[in-house]
């Protein structure tokens, strides 16, 4: 019941490994890490195998670059399994089957793991052309893959116990990656920390990591079962009756007031008038009841899962050592990727959803009204949610810190915030205006600004690593302009200060082009989106008259 003659299991394995996305996805992924390999297959003409740190530098990155793939796919798979039963209206049928709800969650993790697993073993035959180059043993290759498909299937749990939670899939994502990612970056930094003590590290990964995944793993799906056994009451087709002061009596932790300040900036309250007049009706609608429809649950997470990791990030990247400010400042770009996509990717899509579309072009409101009023929308939950993190950035301006010299360096920072906001809700919103599914919109628009703001930094890197000193590593890094990450640290920071001795030293490696570069870029692309999006809105306008 539980796995050999599970019906969910076996229903999620045929629907998922015989569609083409299937097929696709393993091609584009094999081919991605062969690509890798291959660009990075030393150019020497003899090799030292008593010292190869070239095959070590290669094999390092092929796990480290699958690691990272698989850690950002893992709640692709996994977050919508039990979300995705709860927006097919499909979730009380399957609670009112005689499967167990250990079975359920199982299956659809067992699920979720087979498309990864087959993954991570078809990259097997790369990894093994490597290792006739030497530094790399073939009982290191199995204890490395061991440990990554251990971790990653903790994620995939994390992924669908997120997934038992919410009722969409877009608020599991968010949290799911917001729990996930800072693991992925500590393993690998625990990874790297251990190198020197050889067998060590191997005898660690195969004891305590699966010990501790398993563990883990064990809690969150008795919690997920709990959850199914005793659903919270629901409403029709599986929708939770959300009610504001129900929720604000069981809320555990942090608890929006939308009538107070800064909450009502990202929440305001309930509309219990007449709407003035001029008042753009999609935006009215949006702010104050389409976003927050479903509670504030994703919300509170979101804010205090990102304010606690960014206590330490701050701590460390703005007062200890100054010169790493640009690491805080990616930090909050990331924070921004990850949540501002998902007030924006559902905006249209969701209309379509629930056969709205028609009757909202029909009305009198504007495609331009309809626009700004999706667009600002989302903008501003995300911005204003960014800006809580950017308040540790105007402290450090104003203490006596090193940073007081370096104003213009720290509005510069502020900009890039700003101008990255800009760029994610804009992208969401236009694949939410490209797309039928939310759920389509939510990972394209992941892909795309994925490819758009860390690709550049991964091919600049693995240039400098690989190509150093030839003409692909300045290629590499003129393509760093679409990206905010390559544009935050390629501002000048003088950190010295002449009271402390021990201070850090001042960091000298700017490029103001890079930077000027990605404002131009932004506002280019933006731009571009903006008036793409104003013509398909102007055409259904017309399709609907």
């Amino acid at each position: 019941m539980y796995i050999r003659e599970n019906p969910v299991l076996q229903r999620e394995l045929l629907t998922n490994l015989r569609m083409t996305r299937a097929f696709v996805l393993l091609f584009a992924y094999v081919a991605l890490l062969g690509l890798v390999v291959w660009l990075a297959w030393p150019q020497q003409q003899r090799l030292d195998l008593a010292q190869p740190e070239a095959a070590k530098r290669l094999v390092g990155l092929f796990f480290f670059g699958q690691y990272m793939l698989a850690s950002l796919m893992a709640p692709s798979f996994a977050a919508g399994a039990i979300t995705g039963e709860k927006e097919r209206m499909s979730y009380e049928m399957l609670l009112a089957t005689p499967l167990r709800p250990g079975a359920i969650v199982l299956g659809k993790l067992f699920a979720a793991l087979t498309h990864l697993g087959i993954l991570m073993i078809c990259s097997l035959p790369i990894v093994m052309l490597c290792l006739p180059l030497g530094g790399v043993s073939l009982y290191e290759v199995f204890v490395a893959y061991f440990g990554m498909i251990s971790t990653v299937a903790l994620f995939g749990m994390i992924s669908l116990w997120a997934s038992s939670y919410f009722s969409r899939t877009s608020a599991s994502l968010v949290v799911s990656y917001l729990m996930i990612l800072p693991l992925a970056v500590i393993c690998v930094l625990i990874w790297q920390q251990m190198e020197q003590l050889g067998g060590m590290r191997l005898l660690v990964v195969l004891t305590v990591v699966p010990v501790a995944c398993i563990s883990l793993s064990a809690l969150m799906w008795q919690n997920a079962c709990k959850k199914l056994l005793y659903p919270k009451d629901l409403g029709s087709e599986g929708k939770e009756v959300v009610d504001l002061e129900t929720e604000a009596r069981e809320a555990v932790g942090l608890y929006i007031k939308r009538d107070e300040f800064p909450d009502k900036l990202f929440a305001p309250p309930k509309r219990t008038s007449f709407m003035e007049e001029g008042v753009n009706p999609i935006y009215d609608k949006e702010m104050r009841s389409e976003i927050f429809s479903q509670g504030t649950l994703m919300l509170r997470l979101v804010i205090q899962i990102s304010m606690l990791l960014a206590l330490f990030v701050m701590a460390g990247c703005l007062y200890i050592w100054p010169a790493y400010a640009a690491w805080y400042i990616s930090y909050v770009i990331l924070f921004n990727v990850l949540v501002g996509p998902v007030f924006s990717a559902g905006s249209v899509t969701s209309e379509r959803e629930r056969q709205t579309l028609d009757l909202l072009l029909v009305t009198l409101v504007t495609p331009w009204q309809m626009l700004w009023g999706k667009l600002l929308s989302g903008l501003r939950v995300s911005s204003v949610l960014t800006s809580f993190l950017l308040w540790p950035v105007i402290l450090a301006c104003i203490m006596p810190l090193p940073f007081w010299h370096n104003l213009p360096t720290m509005a510069g920072y502020i900009l890039i915030v700003g101008l990255s906001c800009a760029t994610t809700a804009t992208t969401a919103l236009f694949c939410s205006s490209v797309f039928q599914k939310t759920a389509t919109s939510l990972i394209s628009t992941y892909m795309i600004i994925v490819v758009m703001f860390m690709a550049p930094v991964a091919v600049k890197y693995f240039a400098q690593t690989f190509y150093q000193g030839t003409s692909q590593a300045e290629v590499a890094s003129k393509v760093g302009v679409v990206s905010p990450f390559s544009a935050a640290f390629s501002l000048p920071l003088n950190v010295e200060d002449e009271t402390r001795p021990s201070a850090t030293p001042p960091v000298v490696n700017s490029d103001l082009r890079v930077f000027f570069g990605y404002i131009g870029w932004s506002i280019v692309y933006n731009t571009v989106l903006v008036l793409m999006m104003m013509r398909l809105f102007q055409v259904r306008w017309r399709v609907a008259d």
